[in-house]
């Protein structure tokens, strides 16, 4: 019989097209260094070195970005041929990690939805293990767990009886909440009591006797002093293979809870020990060869993402070199024209598929399977084959309690100690971003990955709902990218020069903050004094500034629209690029210049998943949420506020004022004013709790006001 491949891979349209775009655009920016080389002026010299420095990191930063878009590939999988080719029985075994920190920033309800989502997978129940981190050790998350668990009973089947999409309960009764048809409405009730039940336990903020005396479990708690300091918790709520039936009698899927020990004096490594933890536990309970982790907020959207996972790992010809498949991360809560910017659309339907034709997209925590012994540490060598079949663990005829006590030890607070793990085997330790480091440490070591966007998405979480959230986040984001660049992993050599480049696109995140802040300060400021910084209008060097500048837009706005965006979507876009340029990237730099000298550790940083309802409310309306004396918001309110002074300042002078040599600035100036009036709105006109603080109204307007009273002199 003929080889069938899995899977196929297509190179996207209009590749040529867009290369001769582009080398327009590289031209234009060439051109542009070289008119910056060739007519410094006396007046202000430093000034123009600064701005062609500027220009310098502009134009370098986008050759960077070229490697997301020169070699665009599209995936498809043939899940028919896997089932052709695979009797249930013969499919590997998949454990499915689920990791939460917090039960208020991360409720309960919430994960144990994506746990359920999971758990309802369409493959052989015998065949998944579910593990639920839980970084706080909470009694009231390991309650809801519990429930779930009973409720999984009926979930599971339902699902796998009317093939339900998605398969998070809270997800689906939302999407059908206006058509339950007879046979739902049971289900829904049984979820709506057990979710009852949980919100009264989180009212409480403690699990009631009644509820304590229902399973074993709690007594774990009888001896915890903290959540940063107590034993590990370890209890197999449904044994998978004691063949645990659901209301159908059909086997469920085994569910696992896990708090890893803490003590004060071991630091634990946040997300990757806690990962580290969960693959050296799973590894004497079901031991499955293919590892799926998510986030615990990215419920499972799509019951088939395990096959195609499957059709990337086990076909035949080019699935042996392929150590993980990483899915889009995509979000359930974003509003029409995404006020923040929070889809990462760009990223997930154009550049990640540039990567994926220049080796295999970065590893981004959530949404990804994994093969176990890539996790582990091995290393990629010609002729090295996938062997997945008959790997599990022989259970040895201990009982449940006994099995939890033997494998507790693997998840104590020294287990780590004197060995590899963090460095050489499984997540690595150091930066903030601990997945991107793992999957570049993975790729180094010979090994391809595969992204994989299919036209349902697999994964459904939560994009952040204030602007101090999605500036933290990539605050974080950008630090510890950041700080890759700095610590270089052995091997990159062995990954192609594309891909060295799309890494650096992302690892030079912060970097840009510095041309950014130049471009969105000084030239503001020079015009106040009528000192031209650009070739007036009549010039023909102005042709290569407004191409590079209109066409570079034009074609960013038709990349947004293309990937489904809204005009207004595309204007919010760019006002986040600001923000994040002039705030965030600008502290991760100072952090990692910091840490460089010893003088400050990079910590993880949860981004919240849940809001106020009057934020939640601003958020739906699509209002910038500015609560808060954050020191970004000084930073960009202070930026604004300098801006708005200056345009004021060339209005009051006057048309005597201004001249063809000062057009490009007024622009500038004015485009600045523009993409910050949701700011102004804030400062000066609204009254809700979103309002801009007067506290930091009344230092950047002071700030402004100083500098444009100091510049007025020169």
């Amino acid at each position: 019989m003929a080889y069938e491949p899995l899977f196929e891979t297509k190179k996207a349209k209009g590749g040529l097209v867009y290369k001769l775009f582009a080398t327009s655009i590289l031209v234009g920016i060439i051109l542009i260094w070289f008119y910056r080389a060739t007519h410094f002026t006396a007046n202000g010299r430093l000034v123009w070195i600064g701005m062609f420095g500027a220009e310098i990191w502009f134009g370098f930063y986008w050759v960077l970005t070229q490697a997301h878009r020169w070699n665009r590939v599209h995936r498809k999988t043939f899940k028919n041929r896997l089932s052709q080719r695979y009797e249930d029985n013969d499919l590997p075994r998949v454990d499915i990690f689920v990791c939460t920190a917090d039960p208020t920033i991360e409720p309960p309800t919430m994960v144990i939805n994506t746990v359920l989502s999971v758990m309802a997978y369409d493959y052989p129940p015998e065949k998944l293990s579910v593990y639920l981190s839980d970084d706080a050790a909470s009694d009231l998350t390991f309650y809801a767990l519990v429930e779930a668990s009973r409720f999984a009973e009926h979930w599971v089947p339902f699902c796998r009886k009317f093939k339900v999409e998605p398969r998070s309960p809270e997800a689906y009764f939302r999407s059908e909440s206006n058509k339950l048809e007879a046979h739902q409405h049971s289900i829904k009730k049984l979820y709506d009591e057990m979710e009852r039940r949980i919100d009264v336990v989180m009212k409480l903020g403690r699990v009631s006797e009644a509820g304590v005396l229902e399973h074993r479990g709690f007594c774990n708690w009888d001896s915890f002093v903290s959540s940063k300091d107590h034993a590990t918790i370890l209890q197999i709520l449904i044994d998978g293979d004691a063949e645990v039936k659901d209301m159908e009698g059909c086997r469920l899927p085994s569910l696992v809870y896990l708090a890893r020990e803490k003590r004060p004096l071991h630091f634990h490594n946040f997300k990757a020990g806690a990962m580290n933890a969960l693959i050296r536990v799973s590894s004497e309970i079901s031991n499955a060869p293919v590892i799926l982790n998510v986030d615990c907020d990215m419920y499972s959207n799509n019951s088939q993402s395990i096959k195609d996972a499957l059709c990337f790992l086990l076909d035949e010809e080019k699935g042996h070199d392929v150590a993980f498949v990483q899915f889009p991360q995509n979000f359930h809560n974003l509003t029409k024209n995404e006020l923040y910017g929070g889809s990462l659309r760009v990223i997930s339907d154009v550049e990640f598929h540039g990567l994926d034709g220049n080796g295999g997209p970065l590893y981004i925590g959530t949404g990804c399977f994994h093969r176990r012994d890539t996790l582990c540490g091995r290393k990629s060598s010609k002729g090295s084959r996938f062997e997945w079949k008959g790997i599990g663990v022989p259970r040895r005829g201990e009982s449940i309690v006994e099995l939890e006590e033997i494998v507790k030890a693997l998840a104590s607070s020294t287990f780590e100690k004197n060995t590899q793990w963090g460095h050489e085997m499984g997540l690595k330790y150091g930066v903030p971003v601990e997945d991107v480091i793992t999957g570049l440490s993975i790729q180094c070591r010979g090994w391809k990955s595969i992204y994989f966007n299919p036209e349902r998405k697999g994964f459904l979480g939560v994009a952040t709902t204030t602007l101090d959230q999605t500036l933290v986040q990539h605050k974080r984001w950008s630090e510890g990218d950041l700080q890759i660049l700095l610590s270089i992993p052995d091997g990159v050599g062995k990954i192609s020069f594309g891909l060295i480049m799309g890494y650096c696109t992302y690892c030079t995140w912060s970097l840009n903050c510095f041309a950014t802040l130049y471009y969105s300060i000084v030239p503001s400021l020079y015009l106040l004094n009528g000192v031209p910084l650009f070739p007036q209008v009549s010039s023909m060097w102005v042709v290569l500034f407004m191409y590079v500048i209109i066409a570079g837009h034009v074609y960013s706005f038709m990349e947004y629209q293309w990937t489904g965006g809204t005009a207004l979507g595309w204007w919010n876009e760019q006002r986040m690029w600001l923000y994040k340029r002039t705030s965030s990237y600008l502290f991760a730099v100072t952090d990692s210049l910091l840490k460089l000298v010893g003088h400050s550790d990079s910590g993880f940083v949860i981004s919240a998943k849940v809001s106020d309802d009057d934020v939640l409310e601003r958020y739906e309306q699509e209002k910038m949420e500015f609560g808060g004396d954050s020191p970004f918001f000084v930073i960009l309110s202070s930026t604004a506020m300098l801006n708005l002074v200056c345009l004021a300042g060339v209005i009051f002078r006057g048309h005597d004022f201004v001249d063809q040599a000062l057009a490009l600035q007024i622009v500038l100036c004015g485009a600045l004013v523009l993409i910050n009036l949701p700011l102004y709105n804030a400062a000066f006109v609204r009254k809700d709790k979103g309002r801009l603080p007067s506290s930091v109204t009344i230092k950047s307007t002071f700030m402004a006001l100083s500098l444009f009273t100091l510049f007025s002199f020169f």
